[in-house]
Order: structure tokens, then C-alpha cells, then sequence
């Protein structure tokens, strides 16, 4: 029986289930894990290096990077190297995983939330300028799916005002904005290696950064705050100026991480084959928007496929009835009590929340079952 309430359990997999998100473990990690483990080094040691540095040839055109054990820790740290300080004020997407706002409550940070794009779900640039002033101290945007934000319109308002542009790339390795590789772009990226993302390090992030001269500092913040290369060039007394946390990657993390660069051009072809089989499919449905299609100045990475549906709590049980899963996944951030509650001033967030719908997108699925899925949208709900 239908509801009003998206009261769907998450779905098995089996029984010819499709399901909204698997992870893809790459055919060496076993191997390169294994192999790891008969080494010295099982925490930060020689992988990660070797994976920051493989990582950032691929997709930051060689800018310094710190892998680290989250994309919430490479967030976090992008914060603190940005300089932010208590009672600053950071303009940041409501329409996002909170892990992009939460390490801001720790650090006494006020948070601007600004509006959604309707037609992209990214952070909407025109209320941006709206919303920037003399206390704001930094822009945040997400990529949203794997979608590039609007990055010269932000940067131009960011210089503007002389502050920095950290980007949540969590959705978006492999992706570009007007020719230019996300990883490139800002003073800040950072990607997620999360279960379920393009490349799974079980769980893990990398920080990208532009300026060369704060990368010692973020490798100092990134273990305790001390000087890890110092210590094991035999300085065992050298002191700790910076708080630091422990967000370092192991080796263990790198080589799976390792094994999934080797497979990420067949990774992202395959997704986004899927990707444009659901545009194709979906972009003249009745009742219904498709999400991040028909851009020529950028490269969507394919994370998520999100559409607009009228009546989407009727969508979805439709589709769960054909063993489709299907969700929100991500939420309006200040609908949470620990972000300060429901703002009054964000009418494109208001006018799709209750509308959007991600569908089911990753390496184990087939073109036929986004074709299977397709037709049972097209049937109607």
C-alpha cells in the first residue's frame, strides 16, 4: 500500500534486486592488501605516498596532495590550512552531505547556507552574491552527482572579496569544468574514497592544494601535528606547535586504493554510459526532470543520477514493487537541529525538496537494468 511517507528499508542484494549503490573492489586489492600485509608498513607508510602521488597525476594535474582517513578529515583540514577561525562566516550548500558542514560546529564557524540550482542541484551562485559580505571568509561548493559547480562565477566572486574556494569533490573524480580537471580548479578539493564512491579505500579522502608552502603543515596537522618526517630521520625532540588529529591514511587503504586507479577509466566509461542510457531515457517524461544533463562545457563525473519527480513517494514504491530501490540519499542540511534549524530564505530548496530522487547507479549494474529501470518509469506511477 502506497503512503505519504518514504517508509522504504534498504534492499537487499539478490533476487534479481536492483540495488541503489555496490561498491566496486577492484580485481588487484586483494592481492596488493595482502601483499601489504607481509610488509613493515600497514599504517602511513610507502603506499600512501605512492598513492597521493598516482592520485594526483590523474586528476589534480600534479598540485600537492595529503591523503587522509575520510573526506570529512581532508575537509576538516582544509578549513583549518584556510585559515578559519571562530565567529567567521563561510558560505557553504545547504543540499549536501552534512560531513561538508559538520567539522565548521567544531570549529566555532557560522555557516551561511546558500540555495540550490534547480536544474543542477550545485549551489546556486547567484544567491551566493547575495549572501557574501566583509565576514565571510571562504566559498564551499559541492559538485553535486558529479556535476561541476559553476566555477568561474565563483571564483569571480571569491576574488572579489579575497577569500578562498574549497570544493567538496566527494561525487566528482574524473570530472572537469571547461577543461580543466576538478582537483585543479580551487585552493581546495577534496575527494572521498568512502565505500560506495568512484574509488573505495574501504573508507579514506585526499585534500588537493594549490599553494605548495602549506603542504608541510598539512602533513603536521594530518598526524598529531608533529613532524613526522623529522622523527624518523632520528629527531625525536622536536616539538608540536599546531593541534593536529590523527586523519592519516594506512598502506592498507592505499593499496586498495592503488588496484582502483588502474580500473577508474573503465570504472567511469561504464558509469557514465549508464549515465547518459537514464538522460537519453528520461528527459521528455511527463511529471518528471532529469538532473545534470546536457552540459557541453563540463564533465560529469557520474556519481549519482538524480531526477525531479512529481508524486516521488509514489515513484518510489512503483519502483520498489519491480525490486528497484531507489532514495534521497542526501538532505536540505539545516532541516538538522545540530545546523540551526529550517532557513526561510532558500525557495529552490524548498520548491524540490520533497521531489528529488536518486536512482540506482554503479559498476554492477547493466544497461539492460537501466533500461528495465527506465521503462518502469516510463510506464507511469
Amino acid at each position: 500500500m502506497k503512503t505519504t511517507q518514504n517508509d522504504l528499508p534498504i534492499m537487499e542484494v539478490g533476487n534479481e534486486n536492483i540495488v541503489l549503490f555496490h561498491p566496486h573492489i577492484a580485481k588487484n586489492a586483494t592481492k596488493y592488501v595482502s601483499e601489504t600485509l607481509e610488509t613493515r608498513w600497514i599504517g602511513q607508510g610507502p603506499k600512501v605516498e605512492r598513492f597521493e602521488k598516482e592520485f594526483s597525476e590523474k586528476f589534480c594535474r600534479g598540485l600537492n596532495t595529503v591523503a587522509v582517513g575520510s573526506g570529512t578529515d581532508a575537509l576538516h583540514l582544509a578549513y583549518i590550512l584556510a585559515g578559519l577561525q571562530p565567529g567567521d562566516e563561510v558560505i557553504a550548500p545547504v543540499f549536501t552531505c552534512t560531513a561538508t558542514n559538520i567539522p565548521f560546529l567544531y570549529m566555532g564557524v557560522k555557516i551561511v547556507f546558500a540555495d540550490v540550482q534547480k536544474n543542477t542541484l550545485n549551489i546556486d551562485v547567484e544567491h551566493v552574491k547575495e549572501l557574501v559580505n566583509e565576514k565571510t571568509k571562504a566559498i564551499v561548493c559541492v559538485h553535486y552527482g558529479g556535476l561541476p559547480c559553476d566555477m568561474d562565477e565563483i571564483h569571480q566572486v571569491a576574488k572579489e572579496w579575497g577569500i578562498p574556494v574549497i570544493e567538496d569533490a566527494a561525487h566528482a573524480p574524473g570530472s572537469s569544468y571547461r577543461g580543466t580537471p576538478v582537483g585543479a580548479i580551487s585552493e581546495f578539493t577534496m575527494f572521498s574514497f568512502q565505500a560506495i564512491k568512484h574509488i573505495t579505500t574501504g573508507d579514506g579522502g585526499m585534500l588537493s592544494i594549490k599553494d605548495k608552502s602549506i603542504l608541510a603543515k598539512a602533513e603536521r596537522i594530518r598526524w598529531f601535528g608533529i613532524d613526522r618526517c623529522a622523527k624518523q630521520q632520528g629527531n625525536w625532540e622536536n616539538d608540536i606547535k599546531e593541534i593536529g588529529y590523527k586523519y592519516q591514511m594506512t598502506d592498507i587503504a592505499a593499496a586498495i586504493g592503488l588496484a582502483a586507479l588502474e580500473e577508474f577509466d573503465e570504472i567511469s566509461s561504464h558509469r557514465r554510459k549508464l549515465f547518459e542510457i537514464y538522460e537519453q531515457n528520461l528527459s521528455d517524461v511527463d511529471g518528471l526532470h532529469f538532473i545534470g544533463g546536457g552540459y557541453t562545457d563540463r564533465v560529469h563525473a557520474a556519481w549519482l543520477c538524480t531526477i525531479i519527480a512529481e508524486k516521488r513517494i509514489d515513484l518510489q514504491h512503483k519502483l520498489r514493487e519491480f525490486n528497484i530501490e531507489s532514495n534521497q540519499v542526501h538532505y536540505r542540511n539545516d532541516r538538522y537541529t545540530i545546523l540551526g534549524g529550517r532557513r526561510n530564505n532558500l525557495p529552490n530548496m524548498d520548491a524540490i525538496e520533497d521531489k528529488y530522487l536518486v536512482l540506482p547507479l554503479h559498476t554492477k549494474l547493466t544497461e539492460e537494468n537501466v533500461y528495465h529501470v527506465c521503462e518502469v518509469i516510463k510506464s507511469g506511477w
